[in-house]
């Protein structure tokens, strides 16, 4: 079915009652991973390729990694295509958006970049581990900016979707669903964070700033850009290697 144009909506928003039991529910805190669990990447879950950390100065305190973002000038469109679209400004115990529209609405590409991530297997389990299965099918996209583009919750992930594929903004990358943690409610995870290399990082993945200034913007045709507050969250904080918190993924 054809959609709309993001702008316009087609129909009214869904009701406050839906967004906030989806919060409390669908993406809400859950226990922490035991410690040392990783993200055993399935056969059919493709993984960006980590490239060899650059060797680091020897020093007491070795600096801190950042993003390094090498445009300036690109473009950002709202991840989801679709008229009767809602989302909420806060999110349940961590940085992100939960983005309710109908399930099969296109997800696509924010902005120019290269394809991080993918999970096309749904293994969310409620007895666990929870965290790295949360998002069920799920696209991370890098960038050309340096930031990380999260999407999860879907029930399809477009053919030609895999890691190390350049795409462009506005290009499909998926659907709508409500995969993994999402409570049988259609809606898509949106997380922004930078990338982080040599070990599963889902709780950065799912979110480390709050997204709904830039979707606000993006919605209006505007082109806020997430990259300097990206960059900053990492310089303060670089790449932790466990939840700060016992909020499970989105």
């Amino acid at each position: 079915m054809r959609s709309p144009s993001i702008g316009r909506r087609a129909r009214p928003a869904y009701p406050v009652l839906l967004l906030v039991a989806a919060l409390a529910a669908g993406c809400a805190p859950g226990d922490r991973p035991t410690s040392g669990s990783s993200w055993q990447s399935p056969s059919t879950q493709a993984t960006g390729a980590q490239p060899a950390a650059p060797a680091e100065p020897t020093s007491a305190a070795p600096p801190t990694p950042s993003p390094s973002p090498t445009r300036t000038d690109l473009r950002h469109v709202f991840p989801v295509r679709a008229g009767n679209v809602d989302y909420h400004p806060t999110h349940s115990a961590y940085p992100g958006t939960d983005i309710f529209a109908d399930c099969g609405e296109p997800v696509v590409a924010v902005t120019d970049g290269v394809i991080l991530e993918v999970s096309r297997v749904d293994r969310f389990s409620r007895r666990g581990p929870l965290g790295p299965y949360n998002g069920g099918l799920s696209v991370s996209l890098l960038g050309d900016d340096g930031v990380r583009y999260y999407g999860s919750h879907l029930s399809a992930i477009a053919t030609g979707v895999d890691a190390g594929v350049r795409v462009r903004a506005g290009q499909q990358l998926g659907k709508v669903g409500r995969t993994g943690n999402a409570n049988n409610v259609c809606h898509l995870h949106f997380g922004l964070s930078p990338k982080c290399t040599g070990h599963d990082d889902w709780w950065i993945r799912r979110g480390v700033v709050w997204p709904a200034k830039y979707l606000d913007s993006w919605r209006k045709r505007g082109n806020r850009a997430p990259a300097a507050e990206v960059t900053a969250w990492q310089r303060r904080h670089g790449c932790p290697k466990a939840p700060s918190d016992s909020a499970a993924a989105g």
